[in-house]
């Protein structure tokens, strides 16, 4: 038994040799693939560029060309011109404007001026300057978002409560779950603007909205009539208090102490004043909290910034012809020589 006793250890040392010979191939084989795929891509991508730059003097003129026409046709065209309004619905009147913004743009596009005219109360030429509108989130805080969180969070079941986290509620949340808007119009005149409101307004102040309005009025105050008459009870029972303390100033009531021997000790009725007054500035807060609120949204929408009177000039990448036309040449040299590729490649596969 004593000479198989040292052969014990040289065997684990070639397990252990071979183990660690099979991570590095391992491994190897890994960076390998990873390099593989960068390599692949970097291939891709110079395979994409070559036909441009065997071609470079044709793509380079194509693109000084239409620069050039790009520009000309910029400056042609009457410039597009922009305002803002941020507003604040109330009473879920955010879905009715979102919805009559697309109307609004479909009366746009099929260019209905006596609609758009008689919509927002102005004449048929400045309907026909229109070019369209959008609506957008509107400016917050991030302690607005974490105000907006918390209330959501007291709103769901304590259950669900772990299960999504605040950023998870930033991603899953959308353009209608704000409470300010930016609705941003266009237009090719640059006074229009500020005619725009009346229109708007109405759309804040729609059916659904004002029966919204209706409901919370008569709720806020039922409520207001119970904190008053809680209010005048408690009134009462102070009074009460106040007068059975008086009583026992001027009439104390004696009695034995220590199971009816000596001294005499005074026994004063018992009252909850500090209490009351307590459950008094509870009522008081709530009710001055419901006067807040209903005083704060007694309007279908607040506007926060109303339209410029002069409009700024719209310089997003849509109207910029200099850049789009060279852009799309680009795009169009490259799906047409892709596409010589493919149809070289099908012609010659066997």
């Amino acid at each position: 038994m004593s000479e198989k006793l040292p052969q014990q250890p040289n065997n684990e040392e070639v397990d252990l040799g071979q183990l660690f010979n099979a991570i590095g191939k391992l491994f190897e084989k890994l960076f390998a693939f990873i390099g593989s795929i960068f390599k692949g891509i970097f291939s891709a991508i110079i395979h994409a560029i070559k036909p441009l730059v065997d071609n470079f003097k044709i793509v380079a003129a194509a693109l000084v060309i239409t620069a050039v026409l790009g520009y000309v046709f910029e400056k042609s065209k009457d410039p597009i011109y922009f305002s803002e309004m941020v507003v604040k619905p109330h009473f879920d009147s955010k879905y009715q404007l979102a919805s009559n913004i697309g109307y609004f743009n479909s009366l746009i596009g099929s260019k209905n001026l006596s609609e758009l005219s008689e919509v927002f109360e102005i004449d048929e030429s400045d309907a026909e300057v229109l070019v369209g509108f959008e609506l957008l989130a509107g400016p917050e805080t991030q302690n607005d978002l974490f105000v907006e969180y918390d209330e959501y969070v007291m709103s769901i079941d304590t259950s669900l409560v772990d299960e999504l986290s605040y950023v998870d509620y930033l991603k899953n949340r959308d353009l209608m779950s704000g409470r300010l808007f930016a609705i941003k119009a266009k237009s090719s005149k640059i006074d229009i603007f500020p005619k725009l409101a009346e229109g708007f307004r109405k759309t804040f102040e729609n059916g659904f909205s004002e029966h919204q309005k209706k409901v919370r009025d008569t709720l806020a105050y039922i409520e207001r009539e119970s904190l008053n008459k809680q209010l005048e009870r408690l009134d009462s029972i102070q009074k009460t208090y106040l007068e059975a303390i008086k009583n026992d100033s001027k009439k104390p009531n004696l009695s034995l102490g220590l199971g009816g021997a000596l001294p005499l000790q005074i026994e004063k009725t018992q009252t909850k004043e500090y209490e009351l007054f307590l459950k008094e500035q509870e009522l008081r807060r709530n009710l001055n909290k419901l006067n807040q609120i209903v005083a704060e949204e007694n309007t279908y929408y607040d506007v926060l910034s109303n339209f410029d009177k002069i409009g700024k000039t719209d310089n997003n990448i849509m109207q910029r012809y200099s850049l789009l036309f060279p852009l799309l040449t680009l795009i169009f040299f490259f799906l047409i020589f892709l596409a010589l590729k493919a149809f070289k490649f099908i012609k010659d596969y066997e």
